[in-house]
């Protein structure tokens, strides 16, 4: 059974070859298994249509018929093509046997333009509020820092300084408001970030936090330069097109993330454009990484990212960035955010409780040490100890 792991991608950078998609039947059993294993409990209405398109023998026909095999196949690709395109029940999703009719309907009816956005787009979401587990381990390394994002998507992620956050830290609610008030047993609200920002991203927490509560309410990191690669990077800001793609990636319902991702937008507006380079993320890191100032921290950062690549890439590209920060003067630090599965040389963190969705936690590391499980759209953080490098 072929797994489709791209729905939490950041950037799309490799291709994930491992997908080989090429039959009716297959294509209907990758759609009921979306339905299962990824919409189920995130999306209503990405649950039902997905599990309905893998009962339709037509449409599977059609779309193994027409598209290639691989990643141009995935499920999200083809819903958020048609929502791009304004297709029937574009923001709720169609519920029902008549409304699946109609988005049917318009969807064979206008498959050339359908299949038009999925060949020339990709699935790219990029979740900015993921800056809320970066922001405490950036503003603790050596300042000033050159950010340098592989699968950078549409950059949102190079602006951890641009955003505001609000640290939740388990407990009960407190009632003396957000600036550290008291929140009950072991619990507290933090703000830090920059203020003033047109967004705030709310992340839950719990465990020891690098450098203590301060770090939740410290310094913003000084970032002093920016670059990304992507094998197709947007530009939100400069591009409507690129904006309204974001806006179809994400799913019917999540009025939240939508709204999210459009202030996220406006707070990075004023700032100085990143550089970004478009091509694959072991080839281009090398040259792009000489790019950055001296003076400045390097650090190298993914997140939901290497899942993209088969193994023997990711253990490449590992071996380049030890490489490069190792060749580095002042050296550098690698903050990845994956799947646990992804680095398999990484030790698993271990931790209590385990929850219904701790499947999908990102391991947290900081130059390939386990520092934290987050969530996989930086909602909440489980911090595993205080120390840094």
């Amino acid at each position: 059974m072929v797994v489709n792991v791209a729905h939490t991608g950041n950037g799309g950078n490799a291709g994930n070859t491992g997908n080989t998609v090429n039959s009716p039947q297959e294509v209907a059993a990758r759609y009921r298994e979306f339905s299962w294993q990824q919409a189920r409990g995130r999306s209503d209405a990405h649950e039902e249509l997905t599990a309905r398109i893998g009962r339709d023998d037509e449409l599977c026909e059609l779309i193994a018929a027409s598209l290639p095999a691989g990643n141009k196949q995935q499920p999200d690709l083809l819903l958020a093509a048609v929502r791009h395109l304004d297709g029937p029940h574009a923001e709720s999703g169609p519920r029902g046997e008549s409304a699946y009719g109609r988005w049917r309907e318009w969807t064979i009816r206008h498959w050339d333009e359908v299949r038009a956005v999925i060949m020339s787009r990709a699935t790219q979401t990029n979740e900015p509020a993921r800056c809320a587990t970066l922001l405490p381990l950036l503003a603790r390394l050596p300042q000033p820092l050159a950010l340098l994002e592989v699968g950078t998507s549409a950059g949102l992620c190079l602006h951890p300084d641009r955003y505001r956050y609000q640290y939740v830290q388990e407990g009960r609610p407190g009632k003396d408001g957000p600036y550290g008030s008291d929140a009950g047993e072991g619990g507290a609200t933090f703000m830090a970030g920059a203020p003033g920002s047109p967004v705030t991203f709310t992340c839950r927490t719990s465990g020891p936090a690098p450098g203590g509560d301060g770090a939740l309410r410290g310094a913003l990191p000084e970032i002093v330069w920016r670059g990304g690669i992507d094998l197709n990077p947007l530009d939100p800001v400069g591009e409507p097109d690129d904006l309204r793609w974001l806006r179809a990636l994400l799913w019917p319902g999540d009025e939240a993330r939508t709204a999210r991702l459009s202030a996220a937008v406006e707070a990075v507006r004023g700032a100085p454009r990143p550089v970004l380079v478009r091509g694959d993320l072991v080839d281009e890191l090398p040259a792009l990484a000489a790019q950055a100032p001296p003076e400045a921290t390097l650090v190298v950062f993914h997140s939901s990212v290497l899942n993209y690549l088969p193994l023997a890439r990711r253990e490449e590209f590992a071996r380049l960035v030890r490489s490069l920060l190792a060749e580095r003067d002042g050296g550098g630090h690698w903050i990845s955010q994956e799947h646990h599965s992804v680095l398999p040389w990484i030790d698993a963190p271990e931790h209590r409780s385990p929850g219904p969705d701790d499947a999908l936690l990102l391991t947290l590391a900081v130059d390939e040490r386990p520092v934290a499980l987050t969530g996989p759209h930086g909602q909440h953080v489980r911090w595993l100890g205080p120390a840094l490098p």
